[in-house]
């Protein structure tokens, strides 16, 4: 019986985990460099785009991530361990309020949780075996999302940790806070801005993680180590001294594709 829980469980959350991946980089991918790839190419963060092997490179590592999950999961949710997890199935027990509530805190923690081991694997004597793998996406895209060696798979995958075991959740705010940390990682990737013009200046806007932001990460190897949100980076000063301008370029690259476009023809 156990053995049979532990395929069922090692089934449902690598089904989960691929459909994830591929369904929400998919899109990105599809939208961004297939459909709209030369409308919008000189919006681009960075004027190239990757390459095949690029994203062969990315795939392979990110199902090898996913296979990570599948382990860390299956070590959590198929064995007696569940039993001091903080899980609950009566979503009546804490209702709609608490239920929005355990989702924001799961990113709040994720994203503490993001900053400061990724910085730690920037760490020179950590960097290589950790992080170097995901930072050979030096112009990431949407499939570089779980780009990760296996030793930074592990360190991704343990964030399960500290959320279930501190946070009282229910399974559909677990499945909400994946899907979210699915697509926001995916837009971190992306290649191209979506948040608005300026909006690195807005007051919500300089709080919050951009793709601008995070490309510039890849591109240079330091600083702007957030996940979701810039308050880490902002306290701690490691906001890239170039981002606001890095971000204001892309702007003017938007503005300049979108006043030389003609618009579409009507029928």
């Amino acid at each position: 019986m156990f053995h049979e829980n532990v395929l069922e469980t090692a089934r449902f959350i690598l089904a989960a985990n691929l459909f994830r991946y591929f369904v929400v980089a998919g899109i990105a991918f599809v939208i961004f460099y297939w459909l709209l790839g030369k409308r919008i190419r000189h919006q681009k963060i960075q004027d190239k785009l990757p390459t095949l092997t690029d994203y062969r490179r990315e795939i392979g590592y990110s199902i090898l991530t996913i296979l990570i999950f599948v382990v860390i999961g299956v070590l959590i949710f198929a064995t007696p361990v569940i039993e001091y997890t903080r899980i609950y199935t009566d979503f009546a027990e804490r209702g709609w309020g608490y239920w929005t509530f355990s989702i924001g805190a799961m990113i709040v923690l994720h994203d503490t949780y993001f900053y400061w081991t990724h910085r730690a694997m920037h760490h020179p004597k950590l960097f290589r075996a950790f992080h170097l793998t995901h930072h050979r996406s030096v112009n990431p895209s949407p499939w570089a999302a779980y780009a990760f060696s296996p030793l930074e798979g592990v360190v991704e995958a343990l964030v399960i940790v500290p959320i279930v075991f501190l946070i009282p959740f229910h399974p559909s705010a677990l499945g909400v806070w994946l899907v979210f940390m699915m697509v926001y990682n995916v837009y971190g990737h992306l290649g191209y801005e979506l948040y608005p013009k300026g909006f690195h200046r807005h007051p919500i806007g300089r709080w919050l993680n951009t793709s601008v932001n995070h490309n510039l990460h890849h591109k240079h190897f330091d600083g702007n180590y957030g996940l979701y949100f810039l308050w880490w980076d902002r306290w701690m000063d490691t906001v890239r001294e170039d981002y606001d301008t890095s971000y204001a370029a892309t702007d003017a690259k938007r503005e300049r594709t979108k006043r030389d476009t003609p618009p579409l023809a009507k029928t």
